[in-house]
């Protein structure tokens, strides 16, 4: 009986994992199709001091791009931001949460 269970649920696993991947590429959005505005958004990562992947409130992923004195330098993964967004490049940035 206990085969029977574990059989089924290792193949949903497996189909999960195979799967995943290209879920999640799919997510990733053109800051220049962000319509322009100011949104708060959680960061995934950052590239360096000009550059980071944020999560939008609607759950997509997008690139940013910090110009003039916009600055990525002190942000970490994990924090809010609020930023405004102005014809796909990020000129105002302010750190919410920590």
């Amino acid at each position: 009986m206990f085969s029977s269970i574990v059989r089924p649920s290792l193949g949903a696993l497996f189909l999960a994992a195979t799967l995943a991947p290209g879920l999640a590429s799919a997510s990733t959005v053109s800051a220049s199709l962000v319509p322009d505005g100011t949104y708060v958004v959680q960061v995934e990562a950052v590239k360096d001091a000009q550059h980071a992947l944020v999560l939008l409130p609607n759950g997509m992923e997008t690139p940013l791009t910090a110009t003039g004195s916009a600055s990525f330098a002190k942000v970490k993964p994990h924090q809010q931001l609020r930023v405004s967004i102005i014809a796909g490049k990020t000129p105002v940035l302010a750190v919410t949460r920590r």
